[in-house]
């Protein structure tokens, strides 16, 4: 397998559901995903930008901070929908599996959604995922690295009418929100050193580049003699 496909192994799964989607239906989720990235209303932390400091509990009610994960070394954090998103399945089944790379490189996996900590614990159990999983159950550290919107216009319908999937029903706050799918690499200052951000679902950060900014990071630590 080339190195090109192998950077590309999760889109291409990612890609598979997509290509299961009727055309018809497929133009409006397209329009959809084109009026929230229009909105600029999730833009996501930038590069360079100081990563907001939480504790939120993970599946069984413990609490993890992000400052105490940064002290033992850099932190990848990913944002996701909900256990209800199969692009959101498919990712974290993609960064379980990278897992063991990502601590070879000294960092710390977290992933975080609006759900309840019980929605938490089934992800954790259905994909038996060995990182930790997070209920951000009131959304504040969603807003604060700028990953909340309203769902509104086509996706609203979308979402009620033909999905038949209530965010309100899904969110531990009830609220018709949605988070952009978002992954940060973060270095032990918390600064912000990578980034993927795309209000499209479809697409996420591939576990190689994630890989590649985690070894960056080394070199930037650890400069040749």
């Amino acid at each position: 397998m080339s190195t090109t496909e192998t950077r590309l192994r999760l889109q291409l799964q990612l890609d598979e559901i997509t290509a299961g989607i009727p055309e018809p239906l497929g133009a409006r989720v397209a329009a959809a995903v084109a009026e929230v990235e229009s909105s600029g209303v999730a833009p996501g932390l930038a590069v360079g930008d100081k990563a907001p400091n939480f504790t939120l509990p993970d599946a069984l009610g413990r609490s993890v901070s992000l400052a105490d994960e940064l002290s033992n070394g850099p932190v990848v954090l990913a944002f996701y929908r909900g256990e209800w998103c199969p692009y959101c399945n498919l990712q974290l089944r993609g960064l379980q599996t990278a897992l063991p790379r990502f601590r070879a490189l000294g960092a710390t996996l977290i992933a975080i959604s609006a759900q309840s900590p019980d929605h938490s614990l089934s992800v954790s159990e259905k994909h038996d995922l060995e990182f930790a999983v997070l209920s951000d159950a009131r959304q504040q550290v969603i807003r604060d690295y700028r990953l909340q919107f309203t769902v509104d216009g086509e996706l609203r319908d979308l979402h009620l009418n033909v999905f038949h999937n209530d965010p309100r029903e899904h969110n531990a706050d009830g609220s018709l929100t949605l988070t952009v799918p978002a992954t940060f690499v973060i270095d032990r200052t918390g600064m912000v050193r990578a980034r993927f951000v795309s209000a499209d679902w479809r697409v996420r950060m591939e576990p190689a580049d994630i890989e590649a900014a985690l070894q960056s990071l080394l070199r930037v630590e650890r400069p040749t003699p």
